[in-house]
């Protein structure tokens, strides 16, 4: 097997603007982006050895950066281990909760913002009708309706363990229809 010589003093130069463009459309917040894309980079150098040149290097730092973006979302929504943290203040102008302040306005959507959501709510539509009929109503009880662990525990009497690992299994199904049918 040959070697494929990676040219990664170059990235930057030759991929960042289109890195960028990929990822600004679905993380709209340009921080964001400019971090996913230098994490695509650093796990890219990380990898080297197992580029196998059997793509450019632009659709494999691609393949990279869409991982990146799901596990962006991933962490963003999961509410495990989450610690919600309020700073409240008080100065000679002005007094507040800093995270109630500093909260994105839901109104505040433009047209891109409301056609992308409206794909995505698509998207995850038509993925849930992929699943198993009871995963997916399970899933839908409790990730998107909210509902309380022993009430669906008694509801489809299974265990807290068992609602857990159709949740996982659920969420895993989920994220991997919507890389391969949203996030092309």
């Amino acid at each position: 097997m040959s070697k494929h010589i990676i040219d990664a003093e170059n990235w930057v130069d030759r991929y960042s603007d289109y890195l960028y463009n990929y990822t600004i459309v679905r993380v709209n917040n340009h921080e964001i982006a400019q971090d996913l894309i230098s994490e695509t980079f650093l796990a890219a150098l990380k990898s080297k050895d197992n580029f196998k040149g059997e793509a450019t290097e632009r659709t494999w730092l691609i393949a990279i950066l869409k991982r990146k973006i799901i596990d962006y979302y991933r962490k963003i929504n999961s509410k495990k281990g989450k610690a919600e943290v309020r700073i409240t203040y008080k100065s000679e102008d002005s007094e507040g909760d800093w995270l109630e302040e500093r909260a994105s306005d839901p109104h505040d959507k433009t047209a891109e913002d409301t056609m992308e959501n409206e794909e995505l709510g698509m998207a995850i539509h038509n993925c849930l009708d992929t699943l198993n009929k009871r995963h997916a109503a399970i899933f839908k009880l409790k990730t998107i309706e909210d509902y309380d662990t022993e009430a669906i525990c008694n509801e489809y009497n299974i265990t807290a363990s068992n609602l857990w690992v159709i949740i996982h299994r659920a969420r895993t199904a989920m994220a991997d229809c919507l890389e391969k049918n949203w996030l092309k």
